[in-house]
């Protein structure tokens, strides 16, 4: 293995986050690489992915997903190339999507790793627009709010990588009217002229009702929530009779050190009949080859375009996830570590 690194850095989480986390909680430390052991290979990570859920795995609680021990590398999606190989489904030189992020080189079980083609789309694709964010639109925009030809759509966190695919798949399969909330200007206009959202607004600029009740004059019949508090309350009095609600996301109080309030209009559901169902992306996995399929088609035809923000360089990574949580990015927020 003289050709190949005998060290990977990764960064580790050294302290649990009290409210917004500090560069103080992480710390980016060299570990050691062996040659891969029988039914393993060695990955060099090419993209690995940032994410808003991560915050929550900094927290000791049980969740849906086990939370990041301390002292021990941090992980998530990354997409690399296999340097060396133990295992007879993997060639050096494969690319492969796995669950190693946050570090330059991983040691992966081969079982958890999955190929990726190039040549489809750009291999930081399958980390956003054909990967987990994309599901997680395509899954909670189709099954989970039953969406229909005609609905009115309003998303938040519209130029995110979840949100900015949930509205252009709205449009693509026919929605009257999509609508997405950002946080600046340059956004907003993104949304409207290249993604083809109907109306879109800053909600830095203004109450989130108003300017809801302004984009949406007639209601919504689907809200696509990526981020409580004040979107959600709006979306529930903009909602019409059998609105469906898919809560995807809180990003606006993740860093809150005490329990957000709950929307103070709740008791509009019931009259409203209203539906409101959390969506988890691994519950909908079965979905995974119909999605790939038609998101493909999709970018290949030019009706859905996506963004990316790339940072480079591992000693960033800390830095891309906490703009990820300032939305500091458009589209998928993708880090480069070898860069």
């Amino acid at each position: 293995m003289s050709s190949l690194p005998s060290t990977s850095r990764a960064w580790h989480l050294v302290a649990r986050p009290h409210g917004w986390p500090e560069d103080s909680d992480f710390e980016l430390r060299e570990v050691p690489l062996a040659a891969p052991a029988e039914g393993h290979i060695l990955v060099k990570n090419l993209h690995y992915s940032v994410d808003p859920y991560m915050r929550g795995r900094m927290n000791d609680v049980k969740s849906y997903v086990p939370p990041f021990q301390l002292d021990q590398p941090l992980d998530g999606g990354a997409v690399g190339e296999v340097v060396a190989s133990n295992d007879p489904g993997f060639a050096v030189g494969d690319h492969v999507l796995h669950g190693l992020g946050w570090r330059d080189y991983a040691d992966v079980p081969a079982k958890h790793a999955k190929k990726v083609d190039a040549s489809i789309a750009p291999l930081s694709a399958y980390l956003g627009v054909l990967g987990m964010p994309g599901l997680t639109a395509y899954a909670g925009l189709l099954e989970v709010a039953s969406f229909k030809e005609g609905d009115a759509v309003f998303v938040s966190g519209a130029a995110g990588a979840v949100g900015s695919q949930v509205g252009q798949i709205a449009r693509i399969k026919g929605a009257s009217r999509v609508i997405g909330s950002a946080g600046t200007d340059e956004k907003v206009k993104l949304l409207t002229e290249e993604y083809g959202f109907d109306a879109a607004f800053n909600y830095k600029k203004g109450p989130v009702a108003e300017q809801l009740k302004e984009a949406a004059p007639d209601g919504i019949d689907v809200y696509f929530d990526n981020v409580g508090g004040d979107h959600l309350e709006a979306a529930i009095s903009r909602l019409n009779v059998h609105g469906r609600v898919t809560v995807c996301g809180m990003i606006a109080g993740y860093n809150d050190a005490e329990p957000t309030p709950g929307p103070r209009n709740m008791a509009m559901i019931i009259g409203k009949r209203l539906r409101l169902q959390g969506l988890i992306v691994t519950d909908h996995q079965a979905l995974q080859p119909q999605f790939v399929q038609d998101v493909a088609s999709w970018i290949a035809s030019g009706e859905l375009k996506f963004n990316e923000t790339f940072v480079d360089g591992i000693e960033n990574g800390v830095d891309a996830f906490l703009g990820v949580l300032r939305g500091d990015n458009t589209g998928k927020m993708v880090v480069n570590p070898t860069r």
